[in-house]
């Protein structure tokens, strides 16, 4: 009997030996499951967070201008600083992020800020302070004067809202919501882009009795919608991009709106080899309930007159040159043409600008050498509601450090 039960506890403490052991075994592989678990949660969470790491990068110039007119002549000409702008570009995860500042002896102001968001290979959106998508891209121009555009608003202009940019083989698509122009600084004029900001008093004769005066009525754009479609032909000779634009919108005062806008503009831009050739018809329209053949627009601390519509045409053509020159890389030969015609109610006179010029690249410095000749020309002793007959006649250089 003795011996009946040592065998039977025997058998009993193999038996609870062995399941403890199994079931130890269980214990250990299920934690170190949890454990293998939590290590890839925590891996993922690491990746997570660097993703989220800003990664962005610090640019900017440092710019001087030498200028030579009859005005300024008799002393040799001007010499000025002319800005230092401070660039941000980078990534927060799937988020891309632009913005420039700058710094003028006159005023500072933003330039474009914005963030991205690519949402597949043909679609990317913007919000924030955007390029206004609208005629030849980037620009309408190669000097550093733009076109007669630029001072109607209709060329490199920012404003604040959404844009949709969608890219299908040849065919360019943008779409553009803005709720208001980029807004002055300290002044309503204290911005990078020209936009309308006010109407001014008339004599009793109903004339413009300053062009360079501050509004007396505060004016801005608002509920603007822009369309632009261009298509590239594109062969291994030449390079061409056709399309078009439109704008409408609104013209809002303090409390209601005082009347709206449109805008069209048909644009080809071509390259062959060394060649780059720009054209542009572009015609504008703002009708205000008042009846005014004028509007105030403002930019870079100053004022000027605008007919409320007229027609603008330009050609540009350009050759670019690669050369090995001491710290010279590249000399580009442009000629930009550019005219404002059929103005509205009596200002019959022309606007007009011809630039000659070079722009030289040498490492991270460029700039551009332009000889400018124009009437009735803003920055060019002029303004855009004028009556000159004469052309006035400058050298402008203009250079600039990037880093």
């Amino acid at each position: 009997m003795k011996i009946y039960n040592s065998v039977l506890l025997g058998c009993l403490l193999t038996s609870s030996t062995a399941v403890w052991a199994d079931t130890s075994e269980q214990r250990i592989e299920q934690l170190e499951k949890k454990i293998a678990k939590l290590e890839k949660q925590d891996t993922e969470d690491q990746k997570k967070i660097s993703s989220l790491t800003p990664d962005i990068k610090i640019g900017g110039a440092v710019r001087v201008n030498y200028n030579y007119s009859d005005s300024n002549k008799d002393r040799g000409g001007d010499l000025d600083f002319s800005l230092f702008r401070l660039d941000l570009n980078g990534t927060i995860g799937d988020i891309r992020l632009s913005a420039e500042y700058r710094w003028y002896t006159y005023m500072d102001v933003v330039h474009h800020a914005y963030a991205a968001y690519q949402f597949n290979e043909n679609w990317e959106g913007q919000i924030g302070v955007t390029k206004v998508p609208f005629g030849n891209l980037d620009y309408n121009s190669n000097s550093f004067f733009f076109s007669d555009a630029f001072y109607a608003g209709l060329e490199d202009d920012y404003d604040a809202g959404l844009k949709f940019i969608g890219k299908f083989d040849n065919h360019d698509i943008r779409l553009a919501y803005f709720l208001n122009d980029e807004a002055g600084g300290s002044g309503t004029n204290a911005r990078y882009s020209f936009d309308v900001v006010g109407l001014t008093d008339l004599d009793e004769n109903g004339a413009i009795i300053d062009p360079f005066a501050a509004p007396t009525v505060g004016l801005s754009e608002s509920n603007t919608i822009n369309l632009r479609y261009t298509y590239t032909f594109d062969n291994d000779v030449v390079k061409t991009e056709v399309g078009g634009s439109f704008l409408t919108g609104e013209l809002e005062g303090a409390t209601d709106s005082l009347g709206d806008r449109t805008a069209y503009a048909v644009h080809l831009k071509s390259n062959m080899n060394n060649f780059t050739l720009m054209l542009q018809y572009t015609d504008y329209d703002y009708d205000l309930d008042n009846g005014d053949d004028f509007v105030t627009v403002g930019a870079y601390a100053y004022n000027d007159s605008m007919p409320t519509s007229a027609t603008i045409y330009n050609i540009n053509l350009a050759y670019s040159y690669d050369v090995d020159f001491g710290a010279f890389d590249n000399l580009t030969f442009y000629n930009d043409y550019t005219v404002m015609t059929d103005k509205s109610g009596n200002f019959k006179e022309d606007t007009q600008m011809n630039v000659f010029g070079v722009g030289v690249t040498a490492g991270p410095i460029f700039g551009w050498v332009d000889y400018v000749a124009g009437t009735n020309q803003p920055f060019n002793n002029g303004t855009l509601v004028g009556d000159s007959t004469e052309w006035e006649h400058q050298l402008n250089i203009q250079i600039g450090y990037y880093f």
